[in-house]
Formats: structure tokens, C-alpha cells, sequence
């Protein structure tokens, strides 16, 4: 479940970076590097699991489905969060310097 929806937001974003690719004033192309990097480390985990599981990899209980949609959902939420500093502290648009630093008139 993690792997699922680690993919799906790696998708989204970056669907979202190529639609904006020329001027990538959100920097989303890091937003994608982390959700992509997310998705493989569940991955290589999904095989690995898999190899000690074997069958029983493909029946799991609803508790172990719920916690790993929150783990996934905490991912994402996490992989946003550190979008969005270094959003705010590189700030391609200039807002937050502009705000900073307004002059009184």
C-alpha cells in the first residue's frame, strides 16, 4: 500500500513538472526526485518482503493495509513538507523577499 501510494503521488507531480517544465518556478523537480526516491526505496522493500513472504505477501491483513496507507500518507505529507522550505528559502518567485523586505511608504 505504501509503494501504491507513493506512485500515484509520484505520478501526479510529475505530470505537474512537465506541464510547467519551462519555467519550473515551483521547483517541482525536486518534489519528484523525493517521491520517485520513495517509490523505489518500497519497492526494493516490496521484493524483499515478497522473498521472506513468498504467498502470503499477496493476502494481507486490513490492520497491515491501514498501516501502511498511514505510512504512505506520512511519506507524502513528510516529502511536502521539505518541498515547501526549500520552496520558502530558495523563493524562484521572489514573494517572500518582497514581503521581508517592503518599503513604507
Amino acid at each position: 500500500m505504501t509503494l501504491l501510494v507513493t506512485v500515484f503521488a509520484a505520478v501526479i507531480s510529475t505530470v505537474l513538472w512537465y506541464k510547467n517544465s519551462p519555467k519550473n518556478g515551483l521547483k517541482l523537480n525536486v518534489l519528484c526526485c523525493m517521491l520517485w526516491g520513495a517509490s523505489l526505496m518500497w519497492l526494493v522493500d516490496a521484493v524483499f518482503e515478497y522473498a521472506e513472504l513468498r504467498t502470503a505477501y499477496f493476502t494481507p491483513a486490513i490492520e497491515d493495509m491501514v498501516n501502511d496507507l498511514f505510512l504512505g500518507l506520512s511519506v507524502i505529507a513528510f516529502a511536502l513538507v521539505i518541498w515547501l522550505v526549500i520552496l520558502l528559502i530558495k523563493d524562484p518567485k521572489g514573494v517572500i523577499k518582497d514581503v521581508l523586505f517592503k518599503k513604507k511608504k
